[in-house]
This record gives C-alpha cells, sequence and structure tokens, in this order.
C-alpha cells in the first residue's frame, strides 16, 4: 500500500543525491510533492519532468526566503529538511563567513523551517531533518565544523518534539554514513578510508536512506519522536 498517498510534502533541498531520492520515493507513492533548491536549475527541472514535483527556488541560508517559502507551501503534513553544505579543512585556516554560511544552512535553516512547517501542520504531522552519522563520530581531523552543525540537530530534535508532541507531530533525524552522492562518491579519492572504519565495506545508496524516510513518515512510526536514527553501514559502530 502506497502510504504516503494522498499526502502534502515539502523536501528543503531537494534536486540533487539525497534529497532527489526523497523526492522520488514520495512521489512514488502518490504524494503531493515539492522541493526546493538553490543553485542546481537544471537538475531540478530533470527531476520535476521525472517525477511531477514541484520545483521552489529558495536558499536555505536565507532566513527570510526560506521562511516565506515554508509559509507560502503550508499546511503540509510531512517537512523533510534535506539541505546541507560540507566544509573541511583545518579550523585555523577556514574561512569564518563559509563557515557561517554552513551554520545558516545545516542549523538555522533545519531548526526555522521546522518551526514554520509545525504553525499549520496537522496533527499526525510529521518533521524529518537529514543529520549525519558524523553528529556522534568524527574519527578524521578537518571536519570540526561539519561535525558541530549535525550534532545540533540532535539537540533540536529532542527539544522540538515535546514542544511538538502535543499536537501528535513527530521530530527525527536521519542520520546517514557514507551515502554515494556528488558531495560524497562511492568511487572518490577518501572512499578507501571511510570504508575501512566501517562494518558493511561500502557506500549506501540516497534510495536507502529514502526507505528510512518514507518508513518515519509513515503510520507505523507514529510512536517514534526525538530519535536519531542512523543508516551508515556501522562507520560509528
Amino acid at each position: 500500500m502506497a502510504e504516503s498517498s494522498g499526502r502534502k510534502v515539502l523536501v528543503v533541498g531537494g534536486s540533487r543525491g539525497i534529497g532527489a531520492a526523497i523526492v522520488r520515493a514520495f512521489a512514488g507513492e502518490g504524494a503531493s510533492v515539492a522541493f526546493t533548491y538553490a543553485g542546481s536549475a537544471d537538475a531540478a527541472a530533470a527531476l520535476v519532468d521525472e517525477t511531477g514535483a514541484r520545483a521552489v527556488r529558495s536558499d536555505a541560508a536565507d532566513r527570510d526566503a526560506l521562511v516565506g517559502t515554508v509559509r507560502a507551501e503550508a499546511p503540509f503534513d510531512i517537512l523533510v529538511y534535506n539541505a546541507g553544505l560540507l566544509l573541511t579543512g583545518d579550523p585555523l585556516t577556514l574561512d569564518a563567513d563559509a563557515v557561517d554560511r554552513l551554520i545558516d544552512v545545516n542549523v538555522r535553516g533545519a531548526y526555522h523551517a521546522s518551526v514554520e512547517a509545525a504553525r499549520a501542520m496537522p496533527a499526525g504531522g510529521r518533521i524529518i531533518v537529514i543529520g549525519s552519522t558524523n553528529g556522534d563520530r568524527m574519527p578524521f581531523d578537518g571536519l570540526a565544523a561539519y561535525a558541530m552543525s549535525k550534532s545540533a540537530l540532535q539537540g533540536m530534535a529532542r527539544g522540538l518534539a515535546r514542544d511538538f508532541g502535543a499536537r501528535d507531530i513527530t521530530v527525527n533525524v536521519v542520520q546517514p554514513g557514507p551515502t554515494d552522492s556528488d558531495m560524497n562518491p562511492a568511487d572518490g579519492p577518501h572512499a578507501a578510508m571511510m570504508h575501512s572504519v566501517m562494518a558493511i565495506k561500502r557506500h549506501g545508496t540516497a534510495d536507502d536512506v529514502a526507505s528510512l524516510v518514507l518508513y518515519l513518515a509513515g503510520p507505523h512510526a507514529g510512536g517514534i519522536t526525538g530519535a536519531m536514527h542512523t543508516i551508515d553501514g556501522g562507520f560509528g559502530a
């Protein structure tokens, strides 16, 4: 049974990679799906043609633009916040503005989008934020800012789960490990290093993550909230 049929979904950051897989999964179940994108106009247009979803250009780093987009799309049943930036390097030399933009997208955007979505979300609504296994474990150097941002989502989800629980709205974080995407390709230069600390020594797929998101958005997950759901091939085991 298509458990998302007839439900309205907004995916923030949906044009590529994990976000696009989530759009495809919901659209494939008959949901009405809109997704945002910032710079990948061609990818967004191709995904619209493929799935019938609607694309909305909106920069997750711009709070007013993001809140305006969420407000314009509301009310909807499911919010998936997938927008995210990865920044690597020595924290002593990283550009401070780049770090602030990462925080704007990865943390502030997730918070403000979730709060705005909840204003008009019906009972039984779902808020699902895509975090990272690096919120729990960081075995490599150069990723302090990124790991910080993903750990912040954990506290956010626990708090918002309390705040919205009386309205039967759940808030969860999905934490992928190495997942084959433009950001982290399975044949990339760091793949062997990542696989060396994994129990299942391969990248996961975007479809794997989308399947977990579908479950958390569905009726069988109504009692799951304020929780972290790690899908990382044993990276953090």
